[in-house]
């Protein structure tokens, strides 16, 4: 399996919402794309599906390691030999400083889940969306803006908003992980335990909870595409696709009155080509 194959697989598997997403791309910047979410992809795994926290916080630093490799022009990941060999163009080059830094910073954002899995308030679990998903769209962003150093101050938000709509969405699974995105000050707001939703209680208290968590989601994303610059609106398909998907499946999940604590909602893939499609 070549690299290219190997970060298809790994990121954007048939029928999945990335590959539809990703397709909204121009075919020029889809493997440096899907190259850039098989990385996500892999920071996600190696925080959230090991249960050991040393295996985990060794595997992160490999990750740090190999991103130093990846720098020095000797990547040894299938991931990260895709990067190298995608790295954009002289108007979008991904591994000059400025490209790195996102790079970089989404790296380390992933590494905060090894060091806490609960959130005291707001604030708190907004830096970790800024760190992770804002630095993250960051660098999707620069590989196709027409201005990529001017990417950041639109971008990121709107990272930071896919990111918050994720873990809403996943709040069960993400919970079986041991992590729950909620603050805790909002858990107790409302009157809903971790170990409500650990155990998969679900009651009044937990649909109001979630009506305010996925409405907060859902204005974010709203706000934050409405914030994308109108010269940038072509160049961000994917982004964009990503949250038109995202708000469908909100769209879902309040239909199905929230029940997300035993199941995993989705879309069907024809419904995700039909919404992504429709990106203009």
């Amino acid at each position: 399996m070549n690299f290219d194959d190997y970060c298809q697989q790994k990121a954007a598997p048939d029928g999945s919402g990335t590959y539809y997403a990703l397709r909204r791309a121009p075919a020029t910047k889809q493997p440096l794309l899907t190259a850039l979410f098989a990385l996500h992809r892999e920071l996600e795994e190696t925080v959230k599906e090991t249960s050991d926290p040393t295996i985990g916080r060794t595997k992160h630093a490999w990750w740090q390691s190999e991103l130093g490799r990846l720098d020095g022009g000797e990547p040894t990941h299938p991931v990260t030999k895709a990067l190298q060999a995608h790295a954009g163009d002289a108007a979008h080059p991904m591994l000059d400083d400025a490209g790195r830094a996102p790079l970089a910073a989404v790296v380390d954002g992933f590494g905060m889940d090894l060091d806490q899995a609960r959130y005291l308030d707001w604030p708190g679990l907004r830096r970790y969306l800024e760190q992770t998903g804002g630095a993250f769209a960051t660098a999707v962003a620069r590989a196709t803006a027409r201005d990529p150093q001017a990417a950041a101050a639109w971008a990121a938000p709107l990272g930071s908003a896919l990111l918050l709509a994720d873990r809403m969405q996943n709040i069960g699974d993400d919970a079986r992980h041991g992590r729950i995105y909620i603050p805790i000050d909002e858990l107790q707001r409302f009157n809903v335990t971790a170990a409500d939703i650990i155990n998969r209680k679900y009651s009044d208290a937990f649909a109001d909870l979630m009506r305010f968590q996925t409405g907060r989601a859902r204005k974010a994303l709203q706000d934050d595409l409405a914030a994308v610059p109108p010269a940038e609106r072509a160049t961000q398909r994917v982004l964009r696709a990503q949250a038109a998907l995202a708000l469908a499946l909100f769209d879902e999940i309040e239909r199905e009155r929230f029940q997300v604590l035993h199941q995993r909602i989705s879309l069907t893939p024809i419904r995700k080509l039909w919404i992504t499609w429709r990106t203009r």
